[in-house]
């Protein structure tokens, strides 16, 4: 939530960001490592007013500050703008949202002028005013040497006994100070999170954000309410994005990409003409144009295909390169290989790459064959244009264009017995 926040204080220009935490701070700074966020410490945690004050004396008088709230991070930069552009016209200005149920929110008060002349917690509200709907968002824009005089003077006579900051209004009126009050458009930008019922909806709001911006695009989406993106996702023409897909880090797919139902992909790039089909998960590779992959394949780190590639149904690929062209289709394993153009890996085929203490390469040519169930044991070479006999088990090169088996020899046993189990007591 505070990197969404902290991202929109950059947008604006920010001359400084500063951040202050309480309660497991420690672990918030540490999930961030940028150099230029300021950090205090609110050691009691003793209300909003009093989390500002540990702020202001880092910052010059004649500056303007924006105070935004890290369980917020849905504000969008137009509301920013306009907060900020009210309060370089006045020492003070709020940032307000109409919403059908406040409960819980504090309430704007506003004289007969239409200007802001209070706000009243939930907690210190009368019945009456707990009629209001217009709500405080809990970001403001003031001017920093009036706004730390101020807050000098909160006082914890209130029902939470805390230092509102809220309670700045009341002060600023009392000064002669006209206090503007900035009606947000959409008020679920300025909705805050405290419990995990709230984290949920700010989720899909979010992930409608990013719907809406992918199907103005020109992408087509099956259901925009089943699809979530968890990074930066970027798209070319004639995009076709099925329901429950998930999109995590840095992924990008090409023009007239197709993504089946239920796939995962995570820092990837998928080139033109591909088709992810339903159950399958890619990470950490690079697919090229006009490849076919899954149902329920698996494409793991440092996995690369070239063009037109095929990897069916249950097919697992792990720090491999696959040439044009080539075809793993069914319920087989390809690790730390190199495979050539055209070459098609049979059913049940695995690379056996690990001993158990280190890794090998397996590299096959051209124009191979791999017939169904074999077994490759690393490290290994197939040359091109070589045939791989169904159910061997490879431990030594396979010469070029020649055909490789190794099977033991099948027996049958006349007069065998099925082992009978004994009855269970």
């Amino acid at each position: 939530m505070l990197a969404h926040v902290i991202e929109r204080a950059r947008s604006l220009a920010a001359d400084g960001i500063h951040v202050v935490v309480g309660h497991g701070g420690d672990a918030v700074r540490a999930a961030f490592d940028d150099e230029s966020l300021s950090w205090h410490v609110q050691a009691q945690q003793l209300g909003t007013g009093h989390a500002v004050a540990q702020a202001l004396p880092a910052i010059p008088d004649d500056h303007q500050v924006l105070v935004l709230c890290g369980d917020v991070p849905l504000i969008g930069m137009l509301a920013l703008e306009a907060l900020v552009g009210a309060g370089k016209g006045a020492n003070l200005s709020l940032l307000t949202a109409e919403i059908s149920e406040p409960a819980g929110y504090g309430r704007i008060l506003r004289g007969l002028d239409g200007g802001v002349i209070g706000i009243v917690e939930e907690a210190d509200a009368t019945d009456e005013q707990r009629l209001i709907t217009e709500i405080n968002t809990g970001l403001m824009a003031g001017n920093a040497a009036r706004l730390r005089d101020w807050i000098d003077r909160l006082d914890q006579g209130n029902a939470q006994g805390e230092f509102y900051l809220t309670d700045v209004v009341t002060h600023a009126v009392d000064d002669g100070e006209t206090v503007v009050g900035v009606k947000i458009e959409d008020a679920s930008e300025a909705l805050g999170i405290n419990d995990k019922l709230q984290l949920a909806a700010a989720e899909r709001n979010l992930q409608s954000r990013f719907a809406e911006v992918l199907m103005r695009s020109g992408v087509t989406i099956a259901d925009p309410k089943r699809i979530d993106v968890r990074g930066e996702l970027s798209v070319g023409t004639d995009v076709f994005i099925d329901v429950n897909t998930l999109f995590v880090g840095d992924v990008a797919l090409g023009d007239g990409c197709r993504i089946g139902p239920n796939a995962v992909i995570k820092d990837s790039r998928i080139g033109d003409g591909t088709e992810i089909f339903a159950n399958s998960v890619i990470e950490d590779s690079d697919i090229g144009r006009d490849c076919k992959i899954g149902p329920f394949a698996r494409m793991r780190p440092e996995t690369v295909l070239s063009d037109r590639v095929k990897i069916g149904n249950f097919v697992e690929t792990k720090n491999s390169e696959i040439g044009v062209g080539s075809k793993v289709n069914h319920l087989s394993y390809v690790g730390d290989s190199t495979i050539g153009s055209h070459v098609n890996v049979g059913a049940g085929t695995i690379t056996c790459n690990y001993d158990g203490a280190k890794k090998y390469r397996t590299t096959i040519g051209d124009d191979v064959f791999v017939g169904s169930g074999a077994i490759l044991v690393a490290p290994i070479e197939i040359g091109s244009g070589a045939y791989v006999g169904a159910g061997s088990t490879l431990t030594k090169d396979a010469p070029a264009g020649e055909l490789s088996l190794a099977r033991s020899r099948q027996t049958s046993i006349s007069g065998w017995k099925r082992p009978e189990k004994k009855p269970s007591k």
